[in-house]
């Protein structure tokens, strides 16, 4: 790429206090600039006006002694801001010092923006086959030198030279439109911040839309935040809904997790407490039911008294999640959202396996009397004793055993861990997240919450994924 054809460069580095953009502060900046004129460097040490930690200073070597008759921030913004200002804004892992930058302008108040190119996604568009894609890794791959390492300009300064050996290796057409690709600003509705995609950590988490007058809109999650939210703004929406939704949300919010499965529980949380608009999916649903088929022949019609010689026992209870714990019971197949899906879902199992529906209690017969399916043969006849009741039964329990409720598997709670977290989970309810010893006794002598079916399919997930401690 020709100088003639690219933009004016700068290659940034900053060394910091911490790395935490809203609350650290900028040490150092380095700033290598390549234009039509040539190149030029500018470095220089800032004041943070704040403690700097050993570890830092023996990573930097900045100590704070050399900083400490150094100009602040504020006395050198109306230079940096020209220096920065229409130029095409080169870091490597860019979001930290554009983050950066972007903060200690805020707090004088300067709104800078700036094109942004990351070079550590720059490296994995054009070498996919590599793994690790830090400067130390460039400078090994691409014989780049450093008289410096971890010094602001020295740092500036192999990226800058990371780009010269692009040059060298790469067409012109290919690097620009990649450059182009990589640097353009996603498209944001007009009325959202357009420092969002910046702000976004690219991390597990949820995230919630809302609305005019802060309306629950809606609740997501993802393993990288910033390009979940930054995708239902993308201008090549394939479906209604998700166009609906972009133009209505006004605020978007979220809350960074320490894993998937930490997501997962977050969102179904957030979702049933909200009640968001555009999830009606996950939203709490008090009819859950499900089908009680006893392990043995006639149980059912000896608590009940149905049984008797010319009326073979009911097969089949529907039980509800309101009176049973789900986590705990016994003999139970399938969970459903209401009744209706229930009875749905037995009526299609006895068409397929040729079981009594009335049997089943899906069908009302006089005793004795066939059924409507003897006739037209969707029945072996376990009603009138052409099949045993008994074989019906074991008939059923096979074509339902895909469908049956495992018993928790642990005489108690159990913690899975996640990251620095462990979730309390008990008879496949949940307990809660507990970050401190302390946490996990208090959510162990609080009440048990209701079998929650959204909750029970993400820990069947997380026991296959998380190690599992006895409590």
């Amino acid at each position: 790429m020709t100088l003639q054809s690219s933009p004016t460069m700068v290659f940034v580095d900053l060394e910091t206090t911490g790395a935490t953009a809203t609350r650290d502060r900028i040490t150092e900046i380095g700033i290598v600039e390549l234009s039509e004129q040539g190149i030029s460097r500018y470095s220089q040490l800032v004041n943070p006006q704040a403690r700097i930690p050993e570890f830092i200073q023996r990573l930097t070597g900045i100590t704070e002694d050399m900083v400490a008759d150094a100009p602040t921030f504020e006395a050198l913004a109306p230079g940096l801001i020209e220096r920065l200002s229409g130029r095409l804004f080169v870091a490597h892992n860019a979001r930290f010092d554009y983050g950066f930058l972007k903060n200690e302008f805020k707090r004088v108040g300067i709104d800078f923006r700036a094109r942004v190119l990351c070079t550590v996604k720059l490296s994995r568009a054009l070498y996919p086959q590599e793994t690790r894609h830090n400067l130390d890794a460039l400078m090994a791959r691409h014989g780049l030198k450093s008289s410096d390492r971890h010094r602001a300009l020295a740092d500036a300064d192999l990226i800058a030279q990371f780009w010269q050996k692009l040059r060298e290796e790469f067409p012109h057409d290919q690097l620009q439109e990649l450059v182009m690709r990589l640097s353009a600003r996603p498209a944001l509705p007009s009325h959202l911040d357009p420092d969002l995609p910046e702000q976004i950590p690219e991390s597990h988490g949820v995230y919630i839309f809302y609305g005019d007058d802060n309306f629950p809109l809606y609740v997501g999650k993802s393993n990288n935040l910033r390009k979940r939210v930054l995708s239902h703004f993308s201008s090549d929406h394939i479906r209604g809904k998700e166009l609906s939704l972009s133009l209505q949300v006004r605020r978007v919010d979220w809350i960074e997790t320490p894993g998937e499965i930490s997501a997962l529980l977050k969102e179904s949380a957030l979702i049933k407490e909200l009640l968001p608009s555009h999830n009606t999916r996950l939203r709490r649903n008090k009819e859950l039911c499900s089908w009680r088929i006893p392990a043995g022949y006639g149980a059912l019609a000896k608590d009940d008294g149905l049984q008797s010689p010319s009326r073979p026992a009911l097969q089949a209870e529907l039980v509800w999640a309101r009176d049973l714990n789900f986590g705990s019971q016994p003999d139970l197949f399938g969970i459903f959202r209401s009744q209706k899906d229930a009875l749905t879902m037995l009526s299609e199992l006895a068409q397929q396996e040729k079981l009594c529906k009335a049997l089943l209690g899906l069908e009302k017969t006089r005793p004795g009397a066939a059924c409507f399916g003897v006739q037209l043969r969707a029945c072996r006849g376990a009603c009138i004793g052409t099949e045993s009741p008994s074989l019906h039964h074991a008939r059923l329990l096979m074509a339902m055993a895909r469908h049956r409720i495992p018993t928790w598997p642990y005489p108690g709670p159990i913690g899975l861990r996640e990251a620095e977290v462990l979730h309390l989970v008990d008879a496949w309810c949940y307990l809660g997240t507990a970050s401190r010893e302390e946490d996990v006794h208090e959510m162990l002598e609080s009440g048990r919450p209701t079998f929650d079916l959204d909750v029970y399919k993400i820990l069947r997930k997380a026991l296959r994924v998380l190690p599992a401690i006895a409590l």
